[in-house]
């Protein structure tokens, strides 16, 4: 299988990730933000297409060899749109979450994160466009759960 995490910076994606990868077992986190580090010198709007087709293909590679897959990233309507086309030759059930805690919430220092001016900008731009609240998938709203309750959550939905 192959779980998204959706959900703007700071939302809990990679927290929740490690815990559900903890409890499926035999999980491979995708972080996408290290794939960037391959091309460092390109703008960051101009990389998102070339990491996701990578990370695509990683999932596959992933899938074939019986290894669920996590992806804790932000993903748009359009990026959803792409991965779905990417994936539909491989035979595995994907889950789409997306983790919308308030835009107060979103914007605090959380665990032991301290938000920098760029990333408190994203987070604004990313409940601008919707990141937040997309069309598709399960939208979970972690404003005052621990991310253990939100792990639980999407494990009640996958029933692992």
């Amino acid at each position: 299988m192959i779980i998204f995490i959706n959900g703007s910076i700071n939302s809990g994606k990679s927290t929740v990730s490690k815990i559900l990868a903890e409890k499926i077992g035999n999980c491979a986190i995708l972080e996408i933000d290290e794939l960037r580090n391959f091309i460092t010198w390109m703008p960051l709007e101009d990389s998102i297409q070339i990491n996701w087709e990578n990370a695509c293909l990683l999932m596959k590679n992933f899938v074939k060899h019986n290894i669920h897959v996590i992806i804790p990233y932000p993903l748009s309507q359009k990026n959803c749109e792409q991965v779905m086309r990417q994936l539909s030759d491989i035979n595995t059930k994907l889950y789409f979450f997306t983790l919308s805690p308030a835009l107060d919430v979103a914007l605090q220092n959380r665990g032991n994160r301290a938000l920098d001016e760029w990333e408190i900008n994203r987070i604004k731009y990313h409940y601008e466009v919707g990141i937040n609240k997309p069309s598709f998938g399960d939208i979970i709203d972690n404003s005052d759960e621990r991310p253990e309750e939100t792990a639980t959550h999407i494990l009640k939905k996958i029933q692992v």
